[in-house]
């Protein structure tokens, strides 16, 4: 991502990178014999997670009042399947490709709020990641942070708490909803 983000490389989509990633990974362990279809399979990983367990129950009391937008870096196909298997609720996709970028880029949060017709300071960006909220502030969104304590496996080292000023601090979804009066 960093290459796109510099302007080093040309746009291209989240599974395209992942995909480039995981080839990588596979020779520099000489990992042998997969076919493409397996490699496909592995690649699309991300396409299968599982939701956070207040994910959905939270996302759905907060749809009741807001237009809920996903803004991932990961590509459209990647969130639409991801929604459908996890059955998350999400108005629309926003993010990295109908912007061309990928967050922390200015113009992705921007093109979000665009894309809906709403200034940045109608909009609330939502995360578990302190440099994303930060970079969404910047452009005007209001910030509201949820704690992911594994988000980065066993042996994460950030993102633990907020470290900023953000608009809303949640432990969870559920606690996000209840914070702005769903």
């Amino acid at each position: 991502m960093d290459r796109v983000r510099s302007g080093e490389r040309p746009w291209v989509k989240l599974d395209v990178l992942h995909r480039e990633s995981l080839l990588s990974l596979l020779d520099r362990f000489a990992i042998k014999g997969l076919d493409d279809a397996t490699i496909d399979h592995v690649n699309r990983a991300w396409h299968r997670l599982d939701p956070w367990p207040d994910a959905v129950p939270g996302l759905n009391r907060l749809k009741s009042r807001y237009i809920l937008a996903t803004m991932s870096n990961g590509n459209v196909s990647l969130m639409v399947n991801m929604a459908k298997r996890a059955g998350l609720p999400w108005d629309c996709i926003l993010g990295a490709e109908p912007a061309q970028g990928f967050k922390p880029q200015p113009h992705v949060y921007q093109k979000g709020a665009d894309m809906l017709d709403l200034k940045p300071s109608e909009c609330m960006l939502v995360a578990a990641h302190n440099g994303d909220l930060v970079a969404a502030s910047k452009v005007g969104y209001r910030t509201g942070f949820v704690a992911r304590p594994t988000e980065y496996g066993p042996h994460q080292t950030k993102d633990f708490k907020a470290e900023h000023d953000f608009d809303v601090v949640a432990t969870d979804f559920l606690d996000l909803a209840r914070q702005l009066g769903c």
